[in-house]
């Protein structure tokens, strides 16, 4: 527990952050399973452009790195399209 009267504030915002953040990353971690784990290439290139937009969304909030955000959509289009 935190003796400073800033650390004691700091980690009540820390736990703020984490409760707002916390449906955005798990929106964003389920539609990128959602994409990986599809069927078919139709259906997994469909999730792609919604997956795609909530990936822009949670690094626009700051959840993830703007790069990180580029690598996940890098990575997820690569998927795809190597779908047969």
């Amino acid at each position: 527990m935190p003796k400073l009267r800033s650390s004691k504030k700091r980690l009540r915002q820390s736990q703020k952050a984490a409760e707002r953040n916390k449906p955005v990353r798990t929106r964003f971690r389920r539609t990128v399973k959602r994409v990986r784990t599809a069927e078919s290439k139709e259906a997994a290139e469909g999730m792609l452009a919604e997956a795609n937009s909530i990936i822009d969304r949670t690094a626009r909030k700051g959840v993830i790195h703007a790069r990180a955000a580029a690598r996940y959509k890098s990575r997820l289009a690569k998927h795809v399209a190597a779908m047969s």
